[in-house]
């Protein structure tokens, strides 16, 4: 029997809903990919408060899971990061066929370091995690995913990005009126930051994402400061008056005052290969039937 070519996805949340939205257009998988997304949904509303369930935890991963067969998803429990530390459903593993390749899907907390540990040869993750642990700083900014080869030092990792699924959201700047007219520039843009001085509130843990974007030269007289626990972002951001997170429409930071300005940098799914362990036509033939007309970012080789 062929051995299946092992990819690490992410465990829940949108990067793993495009990833099985992805492999639902290339191979016979659209039914057990909804009943993943439905059941997933359902677990987060569960640990949201927003659903009740009179089963307890362990009953519903019974019912889910089928470890006789392979062929439908199996789950796993971790600890939530939620008071009390409970123990929340997400996905562990699932097999198909893709193209006459055998494939099984691994979930992991953090697909990236997987493959940076050379665990996988082919894996998604978030382009964040990138930005975050292996691109280079420079004074000029980073703006798309098809440049992010070219920020990693191939002395540092063998993983690269190969293709982006699409599934994209914008890092964004966001300021308010009385911020973004402080200075003398042509618009709420990177142009605006080199001339900013002051505050400029991000997640915790995007420093490093947030300087790639922005380049080292527009954030010298800056200093990032980070939302308080609980607190919405955009409210922190218009305390703050100029700020730096992610958008789809920018209407919850305009009903908090702020003006939105440039998409910075797209926060996407990525499928990664670590380039020492994507050896055999196997591995090739999962990465060529991820990446055809399909893939909306196609990155050049480095």
């Amino acid at each position: 029997m062929t051995t299946p070519v092992r990819v690490a996805v992410p465990r829940k949340g949108r990067p793993l809903e495009a990833v099985l939205d992805r492999l639902a257009g290339c191979a016979d998988a659209t039914s057990v990919a909804d009943d993943v997304v439905s059941t997933l949904r359902y677990e987060k509303a569960l640990a949201k408060d927003e659903q009740t369930d009179d089963r307890g935890v362990y009953e519903r991963l019974a019912a889910y899971s089928t470890p006789e067969d392979p062929q439908r998803p199996d789950y796993t429990l971790l600890r939530d990061a939620r008071a009390g530390k409970p123990r929340r459903i997400v996905f562990d593993s699932l097999s198909l066929d893709l193209d006459g390749t055998p494939v099984q899907l691994i979930g992991r907390e953090e697909p990236f370091r997987a493959l940076r540990t050379h665990e996988f040869a082919l894996g998604f993750d978030s382009a964040d995690l990138v930005l975050e642990e292996v691109v280079q700083l420079r004074p000029e900014p980073l703006s798309t995913i098809a440049d992010l080869n070219a920020r990693i030092d191939p002395h540092d990792t063998d993983v690269r990005v190969v293709s982006g699924l699409g599934d994209t959201v914008y890092h964004t700047l966001l300021a308010t009126p009385a911020a973004s007219h402080s200075v003398d520039a042509d618009g709420l843009d990177r142009g605006f930051l080199t001339e900013y001085e002051g505050e400029v509130c991000i997640s915790p843990r995007y420093e490093r994402l947030v300087e790639a974007v922005l380049g080292t030269d527009a954030t010298e007289g800056v200093s990032f400061v980070y939302p308080d626990a609980g607190r919405e972002e955009e409210a922190a951001i218009a305390d703050a008056g100029v700020g730096v997170y992610l958008t789809v429409t920018g209407s919850t930071a305009r009903d908090n005052g702020l003006d939105v300005g440039e998409r910075l940098f797209p926060s996407e799914t990525v499928l990664m290969e670590n380039r020492s362990e994507a050896t055999g036509d196997d591995v090739e033939a999962v990465q060529r039937a991820l990446t055809t007309e399909q893939s909306e970012t196609a990155i050049p080789p480095q």
